[in-house]
């Protein structure tokens, strides 16, 4: 079996573009990876017209390894998040092809299934204005939906610091959302890289009350140092530390293991190229005794890719999804993926990711101009241009 086709789309929202790969072979047998570009799929787009060709086109889509291994070394520049993502799209769609092949689920053929469901966390239900009343509304509709956990950013357009005025409202925030969900529903506090250490600690003392599973990314990814600064201080609150989103090498993870600088690793598996490097990285965390919790803002697709990748890892704790929040039919572009239910997922259904490709859908929706700037007011509004993401 040969890939004999790759064909890129993109489907458009007025906050994200989906870029997916579809991916056939001379057996007749189709794969589908996708990922959420942030800001640079144009980049994506012209690596993949050089990529496609020169690495896939007669590839055997059975030896995953060795397209993964290719597209990493061969290029001899280093490979970073364009050529990560565009290694884990044409991952993914192997190994859904292999799945489909041998009439399996994916995560069947990475070790199998060490849980029987996968806990699930709510991302981009708080696109409303930033006042505690509203928070407060909108997190019940996280718990309609069959949530037992959600993430949000309550800090506007902050970067580096806060004034006074604006921290009051951030716990105001958070307050209002603990109250409306209740003690036992979990809480995750995203930071996005804002702040310099000493106002990532001072934050995360005064929001320990509200009893967060995790404060995401407290300072800018660049430096592992400073992390380590703001995890040693914050560690005695209670409050563990997660942080990976924007790390796309294994090598970029040494020196926080190394550091000991988080307690979860937050890899994207669409931008770290795959579900296979994803799962290596797993067990190495595990020698640390730190947890995965795999980012994800994109589509069906990459979730189910997620699901498979959360089914077999032993040290996997909870998965991060938007869709039920936002664009409601970009679920319909490949459907398939089960739904949260008592705050779960049920296990993926194969063979492959067990996802179907609709280009229908994709044609129907096409690309839009959308600007990511998460230091931008009204950011968390995802309404395209203006309030981006």
């Amino acid at each position: 079996m040969r890939i004999s086709k790759v064909t890129p789309l993109v489907l458009g929202t007025p906050w994200r573009n989906l870029t997916f790969l579809k991916v056939e072979t001379d057996e007749g047998l189709t794969g589908v990876g996708e990922a959420r570009v942030l800001n640079r799929t144009d980049g994506v787009l012209g690596y993949l017209s050089e990529a496609i060709p020169r690495y896939m086109l007669g590839s055997d889509p059975f030896q995953i390894e060795r397209l993964v291994q290719r597209m990493f070394r061969e290029d001899y520049g280093r490979a970073g998040e364009i050529i990560m993502t565009a290694t884990a799209l044409v991952e993914v769609a192997c190994w859904d092809i292999v799945g489909k092949a041998l009439e399996q689920p994916v995560y069947r053929l990475l070790g199998g299934e060490v849980r029987d469901r996968i806990k699930a966390y709510a991302n981009g239900w708080y696109t409303v204005e930033r006042t505690p009343g509203e928070f407060h509304e909108a997190a019940k509709t996280v718990l309609e939906k069959g949530y037992r956990a959600l993430k949000f950013d309550p800090f506007g357009a902050g970067f580096y610091e806060l004034e006074r005025a604006e921290k009051l409202r951030v716990i105001e925030l958070v307050e209002a959302v603990r109250d409306a969900v209740g003690p036992d529903v979990e809480i995750m506090i995203e930071m996005h890289g804002r702040f310099n250490p000493v106002t990532a600690i001072e934050l995360t003392r005064e929001l320990a009350r509200f009893r967060p599973s995790w404060v995401e990314e407290p300072v800018p990814p660049e430096n592992i140092a400073a992390l380590r600064k703001a995890s040693d201080a914050i560690a005695p609150l209670g409050v563990p530390v997660a942080t990976g989103e924007r790390m796309h090498t294994m090598y970029e993870y040494r020196e926080l293991f190394e550091m000991q600088a988080a307690d979860i690793i937050q890899p994207d598996i669409t931008h770290f190229g795959g579900i296979l490097n994803t799962k290596k990285l797993a067990a190495w965390a595990e020698s640390y005794y730190v947890l995965i919790a795999p980012h994800n803002v994109g589509g069906p697709v990459s979730t189910a890719a997620a699901l498979h990748l959360a089914a077999c890892t032993t040290n996997f704790k909870i998965q991060e999804h938007f869709n039920d929040f936002a664009d409601a039919f970009v679920l319909e572009a490949a459907p398939g993926l089960p739904k949260v239910v008592d705050g779960y997922f049920s296990l993926p259904q194969g063979p492959g990711l067990g996802v179907t490709l609709d280009e229908d859908v994709i044609a129907a929706n096409p690309r839009q101009k959308v600007h990511l700037n998460l230091f931008a007011e009204d950011w968390h509004k995802r309404g395209g241009e203006k309030g981006t993401t």
